[in-house]
């Protein structure tokens, strides 16, 4: 096997892979102020029972060369409760955005948490839980 023949065959899929391995470990930091990434948009409790716990948890990460502030945290229910960070979250760095559904309430759960930030892609930003609680 010649060394051109070798390098095609064994090393450039292994250089490859290690590339994309180290490209998909960390975005890559944003320009211009604060950016939110947030790692989802609906938070999924399928069947509850009527007490169980009912926090759920969205991480959300300044990919952004500023700090991350979030203004408002608010539910549009009272059986949602809400709570963002109150520190800035430093460019590079990741916090946790807790919600408490109260399950004393049975039924159908479909609630939307608005949050308004100073980021440049997310001024204001709504996430969603939602699942059902039996008796």
């Amino acid at each position: 096997m010649t060394r051109r023949t070798m390098f095609r065959t064994i090393l450039f899929p292994i250089t490859l892979l290690a590339a994309i391995g180290l490209c998909a470990q960390q975005p890559a930091a944003r320009t211009g102020g604060p950016y939110l990434e947030i790692d989802k948009m609906i938070h999924e409790y399928g069947t509850l029972k009527k007490g169980a716990n009912g926090d759920a948890y969205f991480t959300i990460t300044n990919t952004g060369d500023a700090p991350l502030t979030i203004a408002r945290c608010e539910s549009n229910c009272g059986c949602t409760v809400p709570e963002c960070p109150k520190e800035p979250v430093a460019p590079g760095a990741s916090a946790r955005v807790k919600v408490h559904y109260d399950t004393q309430r049975t039924g159908r759960i479909h609630r939307t948490i608005t949050m308004a930030t100073n980021a440049v892609n997310a001024r204001q930003l709504q996430v969603i839980v939602q699942g059902h609680v039996e008796e």
